[in-house]
């Protein structure tokens, strides 16, 4: 057995890609947004260079079954570029390969590549494994130095746009 393979998702994979954000949406709860919205925003996110898609399978021979999201952005703070981890998921069909770890190793990796120099995320406080993975990775809750807990806040905008 090879083990785990992790690969960066081409326009053309944009329909897998999508496929498992609705499985992600699914195992959350959640409804919105539809497939074809997902669809849309993975290809204009590839096309237009606005963050990358992994890709990852158990091994060569299986299809993907995990999914992570990474942004970019360049920050002031650090001089350099910023990484946003969103949207790890793994299918549970294909969980306890040590494919949710080959997935966020591979992210660091890509991370590192485009000379970012600091990689954040946000996860649910009540889902310890994830929590449990992170921080066997390197993770805190205090990314940016100083005393105590990093926050994560955001407030939802109407679009006044077409």
């Amino acid at each position: 057995m090879s083990g785990p393979v992790v690969w960066v998702a081409e326009l053309h994979e944009a329909p897998v890609v999508a496929g498992l954000l609705v499985e992600f949406r699914d195992w959350n709860g959640g409804d919105w947004p539809s497939a074809n919205a997902f669809l849309a925003s993975v290809e204009r996110i590839i096309e237009r260079g606005e963050g990358e898609f992994l890709l990852g399978s158990v091994d060569r021979d299986s299809r993907a079954a995990a999914i992570c999201q990474l942004r970019y952005r360049f920050s002031v703070w650090v001089a350099a570029e910023d990484c946003w981890l969103e949207d790890l998921f793994v299918a549970e069909t294909a969980r306890g390969h040590g494919l949710g770890r080959a997935v966020v190793s591979a992210a660091l990796e890509r991370a590192a590549e485009r000379g970012a120099r600091r990689i954040e995320l946000d996860t649910k406080e009540w889902n310890e494994p994830a929590r449990g993975l992170y921080e066997s990775l390197g993770f805190s809750n205090s990314s940016k130095g100083g005393g105590g807990r990093d926050l994560f806040y955001g407030r939802r905008l109407e679009s006044r746009g077409s």
